[in-house]
């Protein structure tokens, strides 16, 4: 009866050291989760609302790290060297939508795609260029035309809106 008990508490070690190794591998760092969107079965987390800007999101995660709030977006069917740019600035509005929310601007951010993690630093650089993206994300709400701006036919072809769209390329 030793010799399986004992066996049993090496498998468990084992297991748990396994685990840890994936975990760390993840590069998302140990720490309270204030908020999960992404798993199935649970609550849904809060949406963060900022009237101010007229935004509004739920990151995937939000985790606590030296009493600052950080944003988690996931991608898990994502791979690429770089992070995209779109996914950065969606990654910027969270961590903006936390200052709005919180009145503290988180550090940073993190972006996990498949096989890899990215953190976005969240500084007043970043913070501008999202806001730029904002207005012209409002200006092209109010104007009555508004022209494509690519020439990417797949895109078109996924566009909630081609049914409604003059300039659509298929």
């Amino acid at each position: 009866m030793t010799s399986i008990a004992m066996a049993l508490f090496v498998l468990g070690a084992v297991i748990l050291i396994l685990a840890l190794r994936m975990r760390a591998a993840t590069g998302i760092p140990w720490a309270p989760i204030l908020s999960d969107d992404a798993q199935i079965g649970h609550s849904p987390a809060r949406t963060l609302v900022s009237r101010r800007y007229q935004l509004s999101g739920k990151p995937d995660y939000i985790i606590e790290r030296h009493g600052r709030q950080i944003p988690i977006e996931v991608k898990p069917g994502r791979t690429a060297p770089q992070p995209y740019h779109s996914d950065l600035m969606q990654l910027a509005a969270y961590c903006l939508l936390i200052e709005e929310t919180t009145g503290q601007a988180p550090p940073y951010g993190i972006l996990r795609y498949a096989e890899q993690s990215f953190q976005l630093r969240y500084t007043p650089a970043v913070r501008n260029e999202l806001l730029e993206i904002l207005d012209a994300m409002q200006a092209a709400r109010e104007a009555e035309d508004v022209e494509h701006n690519h020439e990417q036919p797949q895109r078109c072809a996924h566009c909630g809106l081609r049914y409604v769209c003059d300039d659509a390329l298929v």
